[in-house]
């Protein structure tokens, strides 16, 4: 492992808490790849103090940071600018600072999804019919929307709070359904994408209950989840024919902006970092 510099560039991941995420495993694989003198850190922060944090981390020498649970939509009234596409979404993931100390905001979980099919089921077709998506927060959101610009007809929404899926849609527009959640399994009908963006499913929460035998065979299935990498609910869709991806190269991609707009080269996902980032360590 290769030391530091006091020149060293510096990038960090804000959450509360934040020791579960594998963001300081992943850039700090990428540093160490490409030679950089620079450090990527995970920054526990209470709520009440992420506008003084924010305010702090420019002076201090760091270029950005990304943000994680609880902070991304309260973030996005702390930055000085932010992107249409995290404008509409109402939340951001990832900033980059300014050498005047300006913060910029952006959400990139949604081309990170996007890009994680591309490379991942390079053939599919989102277009090709109604996409579905199981939850309505973040990470929802930002899907729907890369969905919705990526030319998706028909963008249902099942939810178990129906109160966020019907405010998610109305942001959306025209191309948003909204299911019950007990209609979850009708709104499988017909569709060419499948997406669980709830818990459900992850290490230590409940499993994601669904019968996929609604949904026709050529759709494409994919999970948010990536602990474990294989869910139930790709178990469950790979044995009835359905392709699946996995949740994990939807965080590795939507870091790349962000590292290559602090650290000044654009990685690459590759197999190598896929086993690195989920290994142990």
């Amino acid at each position: 492992m290769k030391g530091i510099s006091g020149n060293a560039k510096l990038a960090g991941v804000i959450g509360w808490p934040v020791g579960h995420s594998r963001s300081p495993r992943l850039h700090n694989y990428w540093l160490e790849r490409h030679g950089i003198d620079g450090a990527y850190v995970p920054l526990a922060v209470r709520s009440e103090d992420l506008a003084d944090v924010l305010k702090a981390l420019p002076r201090m020498g760091f270029r950005g940071v990304n943000l994680t649970l609880p902070h991304k939509e309260a973030a996005l009234s702390l930055v000085d600018r932010v992107d249409p596409m995290a404008s509409r979404i109402g939340a951001v993931n990832t900033l980059i600072f300014t050498d005047s100390g300006k913060a910029i905001g952006s959400c990139t979980d949604g081309l990170g999804f996007l890009e994680n099919l591309r490379q991942e089921a390079p053939d599919v077709d989102v277009t090709a019919g109604p996409c579905l998506l199981l939850g309505a927060g973040g990470a929802a959101a930002g899907i729907a929307f890369a969905l919705d610009e990526a030319g998706a007809a028909e963008i249902r929404i099942a939810n178990r709070t129906p109160e966020k899926a019907q405010a998610l849609a109305e942001r959306l527009g025209p191309k948003a359904r909204v299911f019950a959640w007990e209609e979850r399994e009708a709104a499988l009908e017909g569709a060419a994408l499948l997406v669980n963006t709830t818990s459900l499913g992850m290490t230590g929460q409940p499993i994601l209950n669904i019968d996929l035998h609604r949904l026709p065979t050529q759709a494409l299935v994919t999970d948010a989840v990536y602990a474990p990498l294989e869910t139930a609910l790709l178990k469950q869709a790979k044995q009835r024919g359905n392709l699946v991806v996995d949740g994990l190269g939807m965080l590795l991609h939507q870091a790349r902006p962000g590292f290559a707009a602090w650290f000044g080269i654009a990685p690459d996902v590759t197999p190598e970092l896929r086993a690195y980032v989920l290994a142990d360590g």
